[in-house]
C-alpha cells in the first residue's frame, strides 16, 4: 500500500476543518490544518501537501492571495488548490479560477461527490468529473 497523500487545509471554522478532515480521513488522505494563510506557509515550508482546501475568507491574506503566492513560486507551484467559500455566487468561482485555484467548492459541501472532487483534482480519480466541477446537488 502507497503512503497517504497529504492534504493541507487552510480554513478558520473549526466545524468546517472538523467535517473536511473526517471526509478526507475516510478516505485516506493525511489531512492537517491551519487557521490563517501564514500558518499555512510555515506548514506548507515544513510538508509540502499534494492538495491544499483554502477558504476564501481568512483573517489577514485571502485564500485568494494565498493561491497566488502558492502558484507563482516554482517551489510550490504545482501544490493543487480547492477554493471553498460560502459565497456561492458565479463570480467568486470565476475569481478563484482565475486566482490560480483549481477547483471551487460552495458551502454547504456536499459530502457525497466532495471525495469524488478531491481524488479528481490530484489525480487519483476518473476523467469523468472535470476540474471545478459543482459539488452540490
Amino acid at each position: 500500500m502507497t503512503a497517504a497523500r497529504t492534504i493541507l487545509i487552510v480554513d478558520d471554522d473549526e466545524a468546517n476543518v472538523a467535517l473536511l478532515e473526517y471526509l478526507l480521513a475516510a478516505s485516506g488522505y493525511q489531512v492537517r490544518s491551519t487557521v490563517d494563510a501564514e500558518a499555512a506557509l510555515v506548514a506548507i515550508a515544513q510538508h509540502k501537501p499534494e492538495l491544499l482546501l483554502t477558504d476564501i475568507q481568512l483573517p489577514g491574506a485571502s485564500g485568494l492571495e494565498l493561491t497566488q503566492r502558492l502558484k507563482s513560486d516554482p517551489s510550490t507551484a504545482d501544490i493543487r488548490i480547492i477554493a471553498i467559500s460560502a459565497f456561492a455566487m458565479p463570480s467568486d468561482e470565476q475569481r478563484a479560477l482565475a486566482a490560480g485555484c483549481d477547483g471551487y467548492v460552495a458551502k454547504p459541501i456536499d459530502t457525497r461527490t466532495f471525495p469524488f472532487l478531491v481524488a479528481e483534482i490530484i489525480g487519483q480519480g476518473s476523467s469523468s468529473m472535470p476540474c471545478g466541477a459543482p459539488t452540490q446537488g
